[in-house]
């Protein structure tokens, strides 16, 4: 069986030969463990990867988001990072007053890739392809505007917020559409709504004011024949519910920030869990009989011959051995 095939079946919950893997690394992982790295990557291949993007125009930005330093990202936010091999903080808005909101300038070069080259990538590769392509409108306003400060938007100026959602919304909505119009399996979209216990904003002002953007995404990735996933991180159990209801295919999610046990007793079977095995504590700290248990356990929950993907994400503090542990554990 194929990676392309293996997933797909994941996701229909059609009995695939094995769990798929999906390894996430951060260039932390390259800087600290570049031969363990790639030992992991040479036992343990990826069925699911992400297509190629070679981009008509140079894109707008400097710097390495990934470096100490600062860096432009390419809608002209400006990131403070101390810590080589993850993403800064934005500490300064780049939106500033709410009258220059439509002065706003996305960034279209995005929207003009190499299609063919995407479309010879697929047909080159046996495993399932994701686009590259990114929408997160929630996080992108924060960058706009500094993450404390759109949070008190949100309670003081929603006209506004939903004026820059939109602008913000439209343009991702374009770059999916780009990306569906591509050969690619399937598309994906993110944003980090979870605290350690619960939601950062309330359930009710997330299904008024965000829910709608992710009614449009996956709408449009279904009208394409693409499969949809999406992630977030932190205690999200309160949005689970409305995702599957729009019909989301894969979530990846810190399903140890809540309970994997809870999770899969009532939501098993409805939706394809894309991971992931906590890195807080596991990954940095775990022995090798916790990450069998976990293992164990994430496998007991979720999958259903189907439903589940082993995930994780090799970032700052997580040991190679546990990692090699998990991925032997569910092959």
């Amino acid at each position: 069986m194929t990676s392309r095939e293996r997933v797909r079946r994941t996701l229909e919950f059609d009995n695939p030969d094995r769990i798929p893997r999906h390894l996430w690394t951060l260039p932390w992982a390259d800087i600290n463990h570049p031969a363990e790295l790639a030992a992991l990557q040479r036992d343990f291949p990826d069925d699911i990867v992400h297509a190629p993007a070679n981009y008509s125009k140079p894109l707008p930005g400097r710097g390495d988001l990934y470096a100490a330093g600062e860096a432009v990202d390419e809608w002209g936010c400006v990131f403070t990072n101390i810590h080589p091999g993850i993403v800064g903080e934005v500490k300064e808005p780049l939106i500033r007053d709410w009258n220059r909101v439509d002065e706003l300038r996305p960034p279209v070069e995005l929207l003009d890739f190499d299609v063919d080259e995407v479309n010879a990538f697929c047909r080159s590769t046996d495993r399932f392809v994701i686009g590259k392509g990114l929408a997160r409108p929630f996080e992108r306003m924060q960058w706009l505007r500094t993450t404390e400060q759109f949070f008190m938007d949100l309670a003081l100026n929603p006209a506004d917020v939903n004026r820059l959602g939109r602008r913000v919304h439209q343009f991702y909505l374009d770059e999916m559409e780009a990306w569906c119009r591509a050969e690619v399996d399937a598309v994906w979209f993110m944003n980090d709504w979870g605290s350690q216990h619960s939601l950062l904003i309330s359930p009710t002002l997330w299904e008024e004011m965000f829910l709608p953007y992710y009614r449009d995404y996956i709408s449009l990735a279904h009208r394409y024949g693409k499969k949809v996933f999406f992630h977030s991180d932190g205690h999200i159990r309160d949005i689970y519910e409305p995702l599957i209801n729009l019909g989301l295919d894969a979530i990846n999610s810190q399903v140890f920030c809540m309970d994997p046990d809870e999770l899969g007793s009532s939501l098993k079977g409805r939706i394809t869990f894309w991971g992931e095995l906590d890195r807080q504590h596991l990954l940095p700290e775990g022995t090798p009989e916790d990450i069998d248990r976990a293992a164990a356990l994430l496998r007991t929950s979720f999958w259903s011959d189907g439903g589940f993907i082993t995930q994780c994400e090799f970032g700052p503090g997580a040991k190679p051995e546990n990692i090699r542990r998990y991925f032997a554990a569910l092959s």
